[in-house]
C-alpha cells in the first residue's frame, strides 16, 4: 500500500454525496420493493430539501462526511457496513433516550441499525469512517412510518427551503 501524502480538502469544493463526483463513496445495499417504494415516496415528497450531505474527504482507509439535517428531518432506520463515529457540530438530536448536542457524539459499530430524531434546530454533524467506501442498508419501515415521514416532509418542506445554510460551506 502506498504511503499517504498530505492532502488538503475544502468544504466549499466537497461534492454532495449524491453527486457522481463523490467517487461512489456510498453504495446502496439491496432493499425490498416496499422499502424502495417508501423511500421513493419520501423523495417525491421533497425529503432532499431537508438535508445536505457532503463528502469532505475520501481515500482508501478513511472518509469524512458533513451532514446537515434540517429541523425534524425524518431519518429512516438504516445501518452501514463499517463503524462510524459521529460528532455533533451544532443543533441536536435524540438517539434512543439520549439528547445529544454540540460537542457530543456517538460510535455505531458496523451493521448496527439506527435512526435518531432531529431537533427543532436541525443538526450538523461529522461522520468519520475508517474506510473510503461504505454502504447504506435500509431496514424497511412500516406503512405507518412512511406515512408519518411523508407528513413531516409536507409540514416542513417550505421551511426547509427557506432555511439559510448555517455556514458558507454548507
Amino acid at each position: 500500500m502506498p504511503k499517504p501524502v498530505m492532502r488538503i480538502f475544502r468544504a466549499a469544493d466537497a461534492p454532495l454525496l449524491s453527486d457522481e463526483s463523490a467517487d461512489h463513496t456510498m453504495s446502496y445495499a439491496p432493499m425490498s420493493q416496499s422499502t424502495q417504494d417508501g423511500l421513493g415516496r419520501l423523495v417525491a415528497a421533497g425529503i432532499n430539501d431537508g438535508a445536505v450531505v457532503k463528502m469532505l474527504f475520501s481515500a482508501p482507509g478513511f472518509s469524512l462526511a458533513y451532514v446537515w439535517f434540517k429541523a425534524h428531518f425524518p431519518l429512516a432506520r438504516h445501518s452501514h457496513d463499517t463503524d462510524c463515529l459521529y460528532y455533533i457540530i451544532a443543533g441536536g438530536l435524540k438517539l434512543g433516550t439520549e439528547d445529544l448536542g454540540p460537542g457530543d457524539g456517538f460510535l455505531l459499530p458496523s451493521g448496527t441499525p439506527y435512526t435518531y430524531a432531529v431537533g427543532d434546530e436541525g443538526v450538523e454533524l461529522l461522520e468519520f469512517r475508517h474506510t473510503g467506501h461504505f454502504d447504506f442498508r435500509a431496514h424497511g419501515g412500516t406503512a405507518a412510518f412512511w406515512n408519518k415521514a411523508e407528513a413531516v416532509i409536507a409540514a416542513n418542506r417550505d421551511a426547509w427551503r427557506a432555511t439559510p445554510a448555517p455556514r458558507p460551506a454548507a
